[in-house]
């Protein structure tokens, strides 16, 4: 191999080096997608809330599971920034990521102990489980979508400097 074959090598591998970074985080989420997202929180939190706000059950439960479903949001938010956070070697504690997940954990178990032994038809209960299950995907993509969009308009704004 001469110098220039060495040189060659070296640039394809920063052009393949480059091409992978864009390729990771050059995919914006389409406005549809991001519609969605919100749209699938907004369903399973509202129909989470009617179901409990008409509900025939003491209001202390209520509060219980109003304060689970609130639980749930923030916990999965947090496990999704943590993890991202590490994808983008932002540091992130060991310690701050265990609590994300187990408090995530933590809300789910709590929700599904709540409802074994409620006293609600299981056609309430799987309403309940399945609202709640929806609220939280959708705010994972919510924040997905949030944080996406954050980076690659940083990133624009960075090129265009």
């Amino acid at each position: 191999m001469n110098y220039q074959t060495t040189v060659s090598l070296k640039d394809e591998e920063k052009v393949k080096t480059k091409k992978k970074e864009d390729k990771i985080y050059n995919q914006k989420p389409t406005p549809a997608f991001i519609g969605a997202s919100w749209t699938a929180l907004l369903i399973g939190m509202v129909s989470y809330c009617i179901g409990l706000w008409n509900a025939n059950m003491e209001l202390n439960e209520k509060g219980y599971y109003f304060t689970i479903l609130l639980f749930g949001l923030f916990s999965v938010i947090s496990v999704q920034k943590a993890v991202r956070d590490k994808l983008e070697d932002i540091q992130v504690t060991d310690m701050y990521y265990g609590i994300s997940w187990f408090v995530t954990i933590a809300a789910i178990v709590l929700l599904v102990v709540g409802l074994w032994n409620a006293d609600l038809e299981l056609s309430e209960k799987g309403f309940y489980g399945m609202s709640y299950t929806l609220s939280l995907f959708a705010a994972i993509a919510v924040q997905k979508n949030t944080r996406d969009v954050a980076y690659i308009d940083k990133e624009i704004e960075a090129k265009q400097d």
